[in-house]
This record gives C-alpha cells, structure tokens and sequence, in this order.
C-alpha cells in the first residue's frame, strides 16, 4: 500500500514541488553572503567552548557525580524526542517559531525522497541559528546549572551542561549529515546508514508528525512505540 500511494504523485510533479519550494526558501531567508560552513563553525565553536569552559572548572569529580553524564544523556535524549513530536510538529502557545521553521519549512525543502542539500548554502535549512543556541544555553542551562550546583555541586551543574552541549552538538553534526549527499564520505562510516535510513523514514510527509522523532539515537522511539524502521 505505501509503495502504490506513493505511485499516484508522479515523480515529475514531486521534483518540481521541492524545486520551488527550494527556490522560494532561498529567496527569502538565504542571504547571499550566507556560508554554511562559517556557520556550522560557528556553532561549533560555541559549544565546544562552553565544555572546554566546563571541563577546565571540574575539581575532582567524584564516582557518584560522573554519574551525571548518563543522567543527563538520558535527559537530553527524551528532550530530543518530547521537543521534536510535540513543538516541532504541533503549535505550541509561545513557540510557534519552532513549528513555523520545522514542519512548514524544513519539512517541504527536505521530503523522504529529497533528502540531499545541492550546496553548503543550504545549511540554514538545517542548522540551528545562532541566537537559537544562544538563546537554549541562556534560559536552559545557565538557571539549571545555578540550580544543580545549589542542589547538589558545582561538579554536577558543569557535567550537566557539558554533557547536554555535547548531546546538541552531536545532534546538529548527525542531522546535518543525514542531509549531505550520498556520495560524502560520513555515509561509509559503519553504522551510519541505519540512522539516516530512520531519518529518511521521518521526512515521509505522512507520518512526520507520528514517527521518528529521535534524530541521534532512538532510545525515546523505541521506549515510546514511535520507533519506524521501515
């Protein structure tokens, strides 16, 4: 059935939606000086200075503390799946932003036999922006560092944060890749093709809103029944 539903768009009409589609996300939100490579750079380094500020500040953690890195990998990864099936999909009151730039846009510039960038320009399609991260590490992980290390340490609140900007940098390298056409050499890394196979699954327009949602790795999918491997 999915194969024979699929037969009743043809091709031409389908490469032609995703063209324009294509044309007009370019048009009005890709600017020319726009460099997908400055800007995953720029992410990149973002992150990676915030755990190298984190690893620099631990004093000696102890056994119980370390066990924060599981803990919050764990928490990051139900965030993943929570924030992508519901804000991402669903409008929320207050984050329509999120839904807006995910399900109307992302989701019509990359379907599930669309999938590859045409050049590093198309990055923004993907990419968290910059003042998005900026924003997540100022309300998110400042006020529950200042929390956890009230709570519980100073050692905790700096696990925490560096495991979860880890955890987000993970997500934009994997994503990212996921998009990067099928000749890049990240698709011959072991293992690879079974994790963008889930994503392909997900940018099918019929069931987006209902399977997939982990985009690293689908722990939260299979605990939650949400798990496509088709």
């Amino acid at each position: 059935m999915h194969a024979k539903v699929k037969q009743l768009v043809p091709k031409e009409s389908q490469d032609e939606a995703v063209r324009s589609v294509r044309a007009n996300y370019r048009a009005e939100f890709i600017s020319a000086g726009y460099q997908g490579y400055l800007h995953l750079a720029m992410t990149m380094t973002l992150g990676l200075g915030v755990i190298a500020l984190c690893i620099y500040w631990l004093d000696s953690p102890s056994a119980l503390e370390w066990l924060t890195i599981p803990a919050t990998f764990l928490y990051a990864n139900f965030a993943e799946w929570a924030g992508h099936k519901y804000a991402m999909h669903r409008p929320v009151k207050g984050l329509g932003f999120v839904y807006k730039r995910h399900s109307l846009q992302h989701h019509k510039f990359f379907t599930d036999t669309h999938m590859e960038i045409d050049s590093h320009q198309d990055f923004k399609a993907v990419l968290f922006p910059i003042a998005i991260v900026g924003f997540f590490v100022v309300a998110f992980f400042v006020p529950m560092g200042f929390l956890l290390a009230w709570l519980f340490s100073p050692n905790v609140a700096l696990l925490l944060v560096a495991t979860g900007m880890a955890y987000y940098l993970n997500y934009e390298l994997l994503h990212l890749s996921y998009h990067l056409k099928e000749d890049h050499w990240v698709h011959r890394i072991p293992g690879f093709t079974r994790f963008a196979r889930l994503h392909t699954t997900h940018h099918d327009q019929r069931i987006m809103a209902h399977k997939n949602f982990n985009i690293t790795y689908p722990i939260m999918d299979w605990l939650m029944g949400t798990w496509d491997r088709r």
